[in-house]
């Protein structure tokens, strides 16, 4: 097994005032060329944003990009007719493929919203755009790992151009569990939400990662009350 750490105090800091954002892999003026992705999981963005404030229009192409709510409402408009708002319990998807653009805001002017945008490279290049929203029973995470994305249409979650996969759990102090790596070759990246978690050997706390790879299966245990994101992902 082999392992990366990425304490949350060495992500890449952004603060623009109406947004407040950390970075895991390099973004925009963040740039540190021993974190550009982990396989092909390139962008993990912590955002919070200000009452009524949000992203203007702006393109993407050739990108699969999830989108998790935390907390809020976050209003999302595309190229391609859609007008949605996303909340805590709702996963968003879109393959940008050949090209789309699309606006994000806060619906909300007297609270922030906060969400965790994801971009991972494509297995399939300049696929017709496409987008998908669920909403997801949060009960069916409680001590257990509710999956949320994988490759496949017919299964739970959201889908995308890729052999991946993305659970999230939400544990009790002293639940421990397993995780068996689905996809031959693939890694894992766990990112701590909330709460303190062993992984392995490897102590995390709120907002660190651990990247794990060259390894089938891991033990995930529970310090405290925790929430854990999992996303894994082809290595190459």
């Amino acid at each position: 097994m082999k392992t990366a750490l990425h304490k949350a105090e060495t992500r890449g800091n952004a603060n623009h005032g109406w947004l407040h954002s950390r970075h895991s892999f390099s973004f925009a003026g963040y740039h540190d060329p021993q974190r550009m992705n982990f396989g092909v999981l390139r962008v993990l963005n912590d955002d919070i944003v200000a009452g009524g404030m949000g992203f203007g229009a702006h393109p993407h192409d050739n990108m699969e990009i999830i989108s998790i709510p935390l907390e809020g409402d976050l209003e999302h408009q595309d190229s391609m007719g859609n007008k949605t708002v996303i909340k805590n319990g709702d996963i968003q998807v879109m393959s940008a493929g050949t090209g789309i653009s699309h606006s994000e805001y806060n619906k909300n002017a007297d609270k922030e919203v906060r969400f965790l945008q994801i971009w991972v490279f494509p297995n399939k290049r300049n696929v017709k755009p496409r987008y998908g929203q669920i909403t997801l029973n949060l009960e069916d995470r409680y001590n257990k790992l509710q999956q949320i994305l994988s490759p496949n249409s017919e299964d739970a979650g959201v889908w995308i151009h890729q052999n991946a996969w993305f659970h999230l759990g939400k544990f009790d102090g002293g639940f421990s569990t397993e995780y068996q790596v689905k996809g031959i070759g693939n890694g894992v990246y766990a990112f701590i939400l909330s709460g303190d978690v062993q992984i392995h050997d490897q102590k995390l706390n709120a907002r660190d990662g651990l990247g794990i790879w060259e390894t089938d299966k891991f033990t995930i245990s529970a310090s405290s009350n925790a929430e854990i994101l999992l996303m894994e992902v082809p290595m190459a």
